[in-house]
């Protein structure tokens, strides 16, 4: 199974930090990176760009385009990464690794970790997505 892990953290708190003292959070949280990719069920990885984003909606007959984020809240999602593991609870461990469940809680810095059912990936041969066999979305049941 795959699971979606989003790491949060507090923009404002963030950006109070100096220079050398977010080169020192890099040092930090660099053995810990290090053990999380080591274990080798990261299927992917990225950070996202501090401040650039937009929110699309439906505005019957378009889709109306809005400066992000679309929730308020102080914390926001700065990063997410795909991990493989055969449940929960490994996934749990495996997120537990990265840097944001395991240092500077005065960053707002959290895992959120969600079973996810991938649907299509991109073909590295031709370039096109493509479904994943086996996988059809789904309607919720009636306990949604």
């Amino acid at each position: 199974m795959h699971y979606l892990c989003l790491g949060y953290y507090d923009p404002k708190a963030f950006e109070d930090l100096s220079e050398s003292e977010r080169k020192a959070l890099g040092a930090e949280c660099a053995p810990y990176d290090q053990e999380f990719r080591d274990s080798g069920r990261v299927v992917s990885l990225a950070s996202l760009e501090h401040g650039t984003h937009v929110v699309l909606q439906p505005d019957d007959p378009q889709t109306s385009v809005t400066d992000g984020p679309f929730a308020e809240s102080k914390e926001l999602v700065g990063s997410f990464f795909i991990v493989e593991a055969e449940d929960l609870d490994a996934a749990v461990r495996i997120a537990s690794l990265h840097p944001a469940a395991r240092i500077r809680a005065d960053l707002g810095f959290a895992i959120e970790v969600r079973p996810i059912e991938i649907l299509g990936m991109r073909s590295s041969e031709t370039g096109e997505l493509e479904l994943v066999q086996g996988s059809v979305p789904h309607e919720p049941d009636a306990d949604g």
